[in-house]
């Protein structure tokens, strides 16, 4: 093993790093022992917010970025009502906010509470007029009154397994009226020992006759289906301690009662020879050809994406509906860092084609520093579309402006 600390950050390599240690590694196949790898632990420096760094960022020509509220702390998740009350979740503060624009300038003017004492609280959307939201292992429902109040938050599911390492759940309403829900894995490498782990499920709206819709998926924090096509995709988080550029994060179409790789396998069905366990009956390599989908795009390790969302507004030009937008995050585990912004994924014939930047600009100097992590996307009810930033408290508006 080596540990080594410059610059500020923790380099790694061995067996500890990849998630293998224990007192049984010695006799692992000789491969593993002797396989070798360095790893980062580096956060850019967090700039405090201020008005004048919005002017930092570079969007598409046409379009024009604004801050629709500040100073809130933890926000995550978002959904927009047809009123435009934006809903969002406050995982380190435990609750759910509303937010308005009572005087119709682009600001949210008033906030009050929906719902709170919500550890781990994360994923949100409306589904016809009830608002859902959920924990780590609790999902809630409230009604959307006429009058723009909430009914009080109805308990659903109190059993969703808690992921351990990935608490952040996430759900959304396919064409289908069924609720999806993603659970996370509890770690990086290993079996997992809850058949709910690393899953995405489907229920009920009312969160009856749960089950498994898609398996092998370390972490599909972001998923959406094609307006068009009605087929479901999401992106899917790689392993951390794997190296700079393994294993990326995959774009996969989610069909029911298919396997994703995970843990087994990873990027384009390629076996992790960091994970000494087989699956039953068979080695990974097998399995991994002939049990699991593969990715239909892959991007860069370590970007973190964490919302997904497909445009389906009329204020874009109509180059980009169709087209779905990811919040990344940003890494932690890789040097120079990754993330840190919003991607635009191409569909040609309703079929994804490529990644391309759409909003750049929250990393800089050279990467020792950032002001803002996107994490929730949400197109709202004028076709534009909102993100937030769960570091700095932010929520953004982009809008276009250009000729449609």
């Amino acid at each position: 093993m080596l540990f080594k600390r410059t610059s500020g950050r923790l380099l790694l390599a061995g067996a500890f790093l990849l998630g293998i240690l224990s007192p049984a590694s010695a006799q692992l196949p000789e491969q593993l022992r002797i396989e070798r790898m360095e790893g980062h632990l580096f956060t850019p420096e967090l700039l405090e917010f201020n008005e004048a760094l919005v002017q930092r960022l570079r969007l598409p020509e046409g379009f024009q970025i604004g801050v629709v509220a500040t100073d809130l702390g933890n926000p995550r998740k978002i959904a927009v009502a047809p009123n435009g009350t934006i809903y969002v979740t406050r995982r380190e503060q435990g609750d759910v906010l509303a937010l308005t624009d009572t005087n119709g300038d682009g600001r949210a003017d008033r906030r009050r509470t929906v719902a709170s004492d919500l550890e781990y609280v994360n994923g949100i959307t409306i589904h016809q007029n009830r608002l859902y939201f959920v924990t780590d292992t609790e999902l809630y429902a409230a009604d959307l009154r006429p009058d723009g109040t909430e009914g009080s938050p109805q308990l659903l599911i109190d059993d969703i397994p808690d992921a351990g390492q990935h608490p952040n759940r996430t759900l959304a309403f396919g064409p289908d009226g069924m609720l999806y829900l993603s659970v996370g894995s509890t770690c990086n490498a290993c079996e997992e020992p809850n058949e709910e782990h690393a899953t995405l499920l489907r229920a009920q709206a009312d969160g009856s006759n749960r089950s498994i819709y898609a398996r092998g998926l370390r972490n599909t924090i972001g998923f959406g289906w094609h307006p068009v096509t009605g087929e479901l995709w999401g992106m899917d988080h790689g392993s951390d301690w794997r190296g700079e550029d393994q294993p990326p994060e995959e774009l996969n179409r989610i069909q029911q009662g298919r396997h994703y790789g995970w843990p087994f396998c990873w990027g384009d069905r390629q076996p992790d020879v960091f994970l000494p366990a087989n699956p039953e009956g068979m080695s990974k390599a097998e399995f991994c050809q002939t049990q699991t989908e593969p990715p239909v795009l892959t991007y860069q390790a370590h970007s973190s994406p964490l919302a997904f969302a497909f445009y389906n507004g009329s204020q874009f030009p109509a180059e980009y509906r169709g087209d779905a937008f990811i919040a990344m995050r940003g890494s932690w585990n890789r040097n120079p860092p990754v993330g840190y912004k919003l991607v635009r994924v191409r569909f040609e014939n309703n079929q994804p084609v490529q990644f391309e930047d759409f909003i750049t600009g929250f990393l800089t100097n050279d990467g020792q520093a950032q002001f803002g992590r996107p994490v929730g996307l949400a197109i709202a009810p004028d076709g534009s579309m909102l993100f937030t930033d769960d570091t700095n408290g932010v929520i953004y508006r982009v809008s276009y402006n250009g000729r449609p």
